[in-house]
């Protein structure tokens, strides 16, 4: 056989391998049921932008464009 058909042969084997194996990581993953969202009772309370800037005075954006 040529060197070009055993490289064509093995690189066909390992696709072939790659793709059994996606298939069968897919299907696992499938069998876990229905993906739920997180109950919103459990999410964190964020704090708006604008409590942040008027909490912290100091912490404004330097006016980088004020000298051009």
């Amino acid at each position: 056989m040529d060197r070009s058909k055993i490289i064509a042969i093995i690189t066909g084997v390992i696709s072939i391998i790659l793709a059994v194996a996606y298939l069968l990581l897919v299907t696992l993953l499938d069998f876990r049921g229905e993906m739920v969202p997180a109950p919103q009772s459990q999410l964190p309370v964020s704090t708006p932008i604008q409590q942040l800037a008027t909490a912290y005075p100091t912490l404004r954006a330097p006016r980088i464009y004020s000298q051009l």
